[in-house]
C-alpha cells in the first residue's frame, strides 16, 4: 500500500533530515518546497518566497497524489503548521487509497535556536538563512497536533502505535 509521510515541525527541528532518511528507507519521492524554491528563486527575500510558495506546493501536491495513486510512497517535507492543512492532505491521500503517517518533530525552543544558529553559521548549499523573524512567524502559526488529530493518522509502518521513527 502506498504511504504518504507528512513531516510536521518548526524550522530547525530536523524535518528535511528525517525526510531524506524516509526517502531512502521507503523508496519514496521526497518533496521539499524549499529546495524547489531555492532552485527557482535563489535570490528572493522571505516576503518574495512567501508569494511563490503556494504555487510550488500546489504543484508538488498534485505530483504527490499521482505518485500515491500509482502505488508509490511520498514524503511531504513542508512543516505543515496548521491542522487544517494536515487534515486536507490526509483525507485527499486516503481518498486515493494511501495510508498516511504524521511524523511530528517537537523540540524545545532552546534546541531549535541552537540548531538554527549552527545551520546559519555554515549554511548548506541550496538552502535559505532562517532568521529570527522566520522562526517567530512559524511559532505564531504552528498548531501542535492534538491526541485526537494523531489518532486520525495511520501508525508508522511496523510499529504498534503512532510515533515518529
Amino acid at each position: 500500500m502506498a504511504t504518504l509521510f507528512l513531516i510536521c515541525g518548526l524550522p530547525g527541528s530536523g524535518k528535511t533530515t528525517l525526510a531524506k532518511r524516509l526517502e531512502g528507507e521507503w523508496s519514496a519521492l521526497r518533496l521539499t518546497a524549499n529546495e524547489w524554491l531555492f532552485e527557482l528563486f535563489p535570490a528572493y527575500s522571505d516576503e518574495e518566497l512567501d508569494a511563490t510558495r503556494d504555487p510550488v506546493e500546489r504543484l508538488q501536491w498534485r505530483t504527490a497524489l499521482r505518485i500515491l495513486e500509482t502505488g508509490g510512497n511520498v514524503v511531504l517535507d513542508w512543516g505543515l503548521y496548521a491542522r487544517e492543512e494536515r487534515d486536507q492532505y490526509r483525507s485527499e491521500a486516503q481518498a486515493v487509497g494511501a495510508q498516511v503517517v504524521l511524523c511530528v518533530l517537537d523540540l524545545p525552543m532552546d534546541e531549535l535556536r541552537a540548531r538554527i544558529a549552527k545551520r546559519n553559521a555554515d549554511l548548506p548549499p541550496g538552502t535559505y538563512l532562517i532568521t529570527e523573524s522566520v522562526l517567530d512567524t512559524a511559532l505564531h502559526c504552528f498548531q501542535p497536533p492534538t491526541p485526537d488529530e494523531l489518532a486520525a493518522f495511520d501508525p508508522f509502518p511496523g510499529t504498534p502505535a503512532q510515533q515518529t521513527p
